[in-house]
């Protein structure tokens, strides 16, 4: 049950008699001005001493965020940290987070045993050795957007032509749904994530449940592959799931199955783009690929607002108290960047070991897609830079609109030439 107190703001505890100054809890999440780089205010986070800030969301309310990746990995893992999102404590980042509140939860947004027993049903889908062995239809759909892109002829939107899609039919192809309904996934997904009012958001939520709602109905009269197939035909036939957990569940697998690695594939490319002699010593060595794929999701962190949580009971953490209700934000992009942790943590350099950094989170939480989104990411950046080794920005990379910080960091446009 939804613990109904008033909710606590977060108090610094560096002596009992010195006051917070409203300059000392800076408006979290904020906005990138450059796609790779931290913003300014998240640059300050990091650099105070501790673990823990003050930050102010976008409804007044104070939130701790945690900027040190020790602590970051310690309290995710540590159960007196909640997902629930439908604890009105929960540190919303933006007015679109009420669209999934009074709405039956997929299994990120709970705490154990009911998290467990969701994600459960789904991991044998996502083992190394599954996803392993889905590499040849990757490879197969990458070059057939390649073989298209090229055929088209420069300029090109690398967005919806190749980073957009690509994912979008590997999960499709994954799931069991029906690619020529893309577009429509495609946009609702849009507007559900990036909405940046609760109407619109909740618009987007509601095409999405009717959507899947009937999918699930023409899955249950004409059976076929997939997982959401398997779902239907063995848990909701035999009552392990209702209908209404299985649509939140496909949800949560359709939309960041293509948003996150779309997201990631384009700022990817700028990135690598705007280093050429990282770029450079990527393709002199493809060998270097997985690692390459790793210091981008550390270097890029495009998912700071998924690492909300809220305390459900009181936490010392180096001599600063997080109380029972209390916001906790764990910052992926900024954790990523302790130098404690990383050397030099704001340069990209390809041949780093960074497979422990915080892209995924940590903990039962952690990411159930990452092999897929590794092995997409492989694939995608071996075969764009081997098949377009002259691909260029056609624009300059400070022209490159960028999302708010509010929703998944990327480019909605992604104007290339080559």
């Amino acid at each position: 049950m939804t613990d109904t107190t008033e909710t606590t703001t977060p108090t610094p505890v560096r002596t009992s008699t010195t006051p917070l100054q409203a300059n000392e809890a800076p408006a979290f999440p904020a906005d990138r001005t450059c796609p790779y780089q931290l913003p300014e205010t998240y640059t300050e986070l990091r650099d105070r001493p501790g673990p823990l800030h003050p930050v102010t969301l976008f409804d007044g309310r104070r939130a701790w965020v945690v900027t040190q990746h020790e602590t970051a990995r310690r309290l995710l893992a540590d159960p007196r940290i909640s997902s629930d999102r439908e604890d009105h404590r929960f540190p919303a980042t933006s007015p679109r987070f009420q669209a999934i509140r009074g709405v039956r939860q997929s299994f990120i947004g709970m705490d154990p045993p009911e998290h467990g027993r969701r994600r459960r049903m789904l991991i044998s889908e996502f083992t190394v050795k599954r996803i392993k062995n889905l590499r040849p239809d990757v490879e197969r759909i990458v070059h057939g957007f390649i073989d298209d892109m090229l055929a088209a002829g420069p300029p090109a939107d690398l967005v919806a032509r190749f980073a957009l899609p690509v994912p979008s039919m590997v999960i499709c192809e994954l799931l069991g749904v029906p690619y020529a309904d893309h577009d429509f996934f495609q946009d609702a997904s849009r507007r559900l994530v990036q909405s940046v009012d609760l109407a619109g958001a909740t618009a987007a939520r509601e095409d999405l449940d009717r959507y899947l709602d009937g999918l699930i109905s023409r899955m249950q009269a004409e059976p076929g592959p997939g997982l959401l197939n398997t779902l239907v035909a063995r848990q909701l036939a035999e009552g392990e799931i209702d209908r209404e957990e299985l649509v939140s569940t496909a949800l949560l697998l359709l939309v960041a199955g293509h948003e996150t690695t779309a997201s990631m594939t384009s700022l990817s490319v700028i990135t690598l783009l705007e280093h050429p002699d990282q770029h450079a010593a990527l393709r002199a060595d493809p060998a270097l690929v997985p690692a390459a794929v790793e210091e981008l999701l550390r270097y890029l962190a495009i998912a700071d607002i998924a690492g909300g949580r809220v305390a459900r009971a009181d936490i010392d953490v180096e001599g600063q108290l997080i109380r029972a209700g209390d916001g906790v934000i764990v910052s992926n992009s900024i954790a990523n960047r302790d130098g404690s942790v990383f050397a030099d943590p704001d340069r990209l350099d390809v041949h780093r070991s960074a497979r422990h950094h915080l892209s995924f989170g940590y903990g039962v939480h952690q990411c159930l897609g990452q092999n897929l989104a590794r092995l997409e990411l492989e694939v995608i950046l071996t075969a764009l830079f081997d098949r377009i080794p002259t691909l260029r920005l056609a624009v300059p990379v400070d022209q490159l609109r960028l999302r708010p910080g509010t929703t998944i960091q990327g480019v909605n446009e992604l104007p290339v030439t080559w």
